[in-house]
């Protein structure tokens, strides 16, 4: 079932008609009074019972809002047109939103691709796109975008690690635009039938469960360390085959390969060295004598 536009006439114009209509119906029904007709005063208050009736067709319509029409439980269409409204006076109407709204999912406990489990929330924005498949597709689209949206967040959850490998696979923490993408996918792909749209959805909370998380944090300090340790040696290494190449071109000083293996331990040593180093005077010749 889908979306189709529904009868409706500007309400204004047809206000005035019920005036006419019920200042028409005073006139006939004091004509009768007055003449003692009595077919004059059942005109009159025929036109008086028809603009009775013709007083509950009228609605208003709100910006960004839907009302959803329905003939005898049959749909009969959806009017957006703003303002006030006049519609076939035996047609039931719903309100139905059609501004972006969000919500905050609860914190889901799960399990990552690696067996870790995680705590994981996430904010969707979405917003009502069909008005018919809305109502009548499901029971309650609301309810319907909360619970769905909670089963995506969690098998999504359930595809990727919480921190990257070397592999290059995409991870919770370090990706957050493939996993926000991911995401809005797969939760678009439930709601697609409840007429829902949805704009946006974003990891909101992200975070190891409380009997792992001191764990992962010695781990993920262990794993910083390490990786600050490669680069400082990469770097100390690149210093001191420098300082090697500018003391041979310069001629300051010849070594030969003893010294030059003791010269290159000493600045590694000062260089990678988590201590201040404490230098000592060679007050002898070049070789300690």
């Amino acid at each position: 079932m889908n979306e189709r536009q529904g009868f409706s006439i500007a309400g204004i114009p047809t206000i005035v008609l019920c005036l006419v209509l019920a200042l028409v119906s005073a006139a006939l029904w004091t004509n009768m009074m007055q003449s003692g007709a009595g077919w004059i005063g059942m005109l009159g208050l025929g036109l008086f019972v028809v603009t009775l009736v013709m007083l509950k067709g009228f609605f208003q319509v709100a910006p960004n809002e839907g009302q959803v029409q329905q003939l005898f439980g049959k749909y009969a269409g959806t009017v957006r047109e703003e303002g006030l409204r006049w519609t076939n006076p035996f047609y039931s109407r719903r309100r139905v939103s059609l501004r972006v709204r969000n919500f905050e999912s609860s914190k889901l406990k799960v399990n990552d691709s690696d067996g870790n489990p995680i705590e994981i929330a996430a904010i969707v924005v979405w917003q009502v796109v069909d008005t018919a498949e809305a109502v009548f597709c499901v029971d309650d689209y609301e309810n319907f975008v909360t619970i769905q949206s909670e089963s995506a967040l969690r098998q999504m959850a359930q595809n990727y690690p919480y921190d990257g490998h070397d592999n290059g696979k995409p991870a919770l923490r370090s990706h957050g635009e493939v996993i926000n993408n991911h995401l809005r996918d797969e939760i678009q792909a439930r709601l697609e039938k409840a007429g829902v749209q949805v704009i946006e959805a974003r990891i909101s909370h992200l975070a190891y469960a409380q009997e792992i998380a001191q764990a992962m944090l010695q781990r993920q300090q262990a794993n910083a360390i390490v990786a600050a340790r490669e680069r400082i040696v990469e770097g100390a290494v690149g210093m001191v085959a420098m300082a090697l190449e500018r003391l041979r071109q310069q001629g300051v000083v010849e070594l030969d390969e003893e010294r030059k293996a003791a010269m290159v331990s000493n600045l590694l040593v000062v260089l990678c060295g988590d201590r201040a180093t404490q230098p000592v005077v060679n007050a002898g010749t070049l070789y300690g004598g």
